[in-house]
């Protein structure tokens, strides 16, 4: 591999944690409570147990391709080892439309809570300045951004932990279970893509394993506490919120915690402003994150061949993927433009509950090796469990977005007429696809 398209080692397992939780915490302060609105409270709390399971088996099992298959292009690299170009360009596609849509979302909801501080400050100005912001951040170097996202992602959990502690004792369950399934069991259902907000991103680790020292030892610990981390946040954050006031009020908003505070303590308070403004944390530790996610990703699929060969070239000073991380962003601030949040959200969950079907089938189609450091545990039941949970996921979202399912797999057949045209499918193999899994 040529100087101009390699990374560098440098990242550990406490970093590995600090990515997998800085990608995902953002869903423990906005967008899951949507869900609250077309499921209700205990409909809600349903769809999420059903998606924590989903994750736990997933993460579980992707773990071993992750650490033994160390590639920045994760489940692209994995489905092109299971089934070949086609397998890659499909679960390519599904990652870039989970990455590259999930922060446009996230940025808006910055923008909120920017606004929801100072409200002479419009929304689309933040939004739009974090994009040029962290996209000149990440450029810095994946070290440097490793060291951020620790940070931020480290004060987002305390913020959480307090947020917590500060509504708890105003809680009272008859507000929890007040209309709480007001559709029902097809409530469940409809809220599945919120609730898979809750942990969308997490996998977006496996993008920077060709940056981690000692992948096979380091990526299993930071995954595995990652996912705990995540799991306690998330039914705390909802539990504790769900029974604080009469839940419809917070379900169509992109600021539930402050508003939750401000109701708990009033909004002249000063801890209100305090913690929308450390509630910022979360917010950036995700936005950051999936920035390092979708750069990688652009990177690796155009050191393949799969996108044009530019976005593949890395800064020779910062060894980051300056190119692929101008190619993400300015998608993102088109979609910032075009879409509402509750869409957004919605198709990145399609795209990642995509991305998890082709990875956990990769891992069932590919050969394993049985000298690997980390193996998934009862396999092959927690694959299989992840597999059938995604696919229940992907066929509701799609049930109740046909527009914006009809959008996605029209841009999934266009990628694939592209790719037969241009003949990529008959190209040798990538000389990085060709590299063995590493074993320790």
């Amino acid at each position: 591999m040529s100087q101009s398209t390699s990374l560098k080692k440098v990242l550990t397992s406490v970093d590995i944690w600090a990515i997998a939780v800085g990608l995902v915490i953002s869903g423990e302060y906005f967008g899951w409570n949507y869900g609250w609105g077309v499921a209700g409270t205990m409909g809600f709390l349903l769809a999420t147990l059903l998606v924590t399971i989903l994750y736990i088996t997933f993460i579980f099992s992707f773990t071993e391709l992750t650490a033994t298959i160390p590639h920045a292009g994760g489940p692209f690299a994995y489905a092109y080892k299971a089934f070949g170009p086609f397998g890659a360009l499909i679960a390519g596609y599904a990652t870039l439309i989970e990455f590259v849509f999930a922060p446009p979302a996230i940025a808006f909801a910055l923008g909120s809570y920017v606004h929801f501080l100072f409200p002479v400050v419009p929304v689309m100005y933040t939004a739009v300045g974090c994009y040029i912001l962290f996209t000149l951040i990440n450029w810095l170097g994946i070290k440097e951004s490793a060291v951020f996202t620790l940070i931020v992602t480290v004060l987002a959990v305390i913020e959480l932990l307090l947020f917590m502690g500060i509504v708890a004792p105003h809680f009272e369950m008859k507000n929890f279970m007040n209309n709480n399934m007001p559709f029902g069991v097809q409530g469940i259902f409809a809220a599945l893509p919120f609730a898979v907000w809750f942990y969308l991103g997490i996998e977006g680790v496996a993008m920077v394993a060709e940056e981690v020292k000692h992948p096979q030892r380091n990526i299993p610990k930071g995954y595995i506490l990652g996912i705990i981390t995540l799991v306690l946040l998330a039914l705390g954050v909802m539990f504790f919120t769900g029974g604080i006031t009469d839940w419809h009020n917070l379900s169509a908003i992109d600021y539930p915690l402050p508003e939750s505070i401000s109701i708990v303590l009033g909004k002249t308070n000063s801890w209100t402003k305090i913690f929308a403004g450390i509630g910022l944390f979360g917010l950036i530790a995700s936005f950051h994150g999936l920035i390092i996610g979708y750069s990688r990703q652009i990177f690796a699929m155009a050191r393949s061949g799969f996108l044009p060969s530019f976005l593949s070239r890395v800064n020779t000073r910062f060894r980051t993927p300056h190119w692929a991380l101008i190619a993400g962003g300015i998608v993102g601030l088109i979609s910032l433009f075009t879409g509402t949040t509750d869409k957004v959200i919605t198709i990145s969950a399609l795209g990642a509950v995509f991305v998890y079907c082709a990875a956990m089938m990769s891992l069932l189609f590919i050969k394993r090796d049985t000298a690997a450091t980390f193996k998934t545990p009862l396999y092959p039941y927690f694959p299989i469990i992840a597999l059938l949970l995604s696919l229940t996921c992907l066929i509701a979202i799609v049930w109740y977005n046909l527009v914006l399912s009809a959008i996605f797999f029209a841009g999934l057949i266009a990628a694939i007429i592209i790719f037969i045209v241009l003949k990529k499918h008959k190209q040798p193999v990538p000389d990085e696809m060709l590299v063995e899994e590493v074993v320790v």
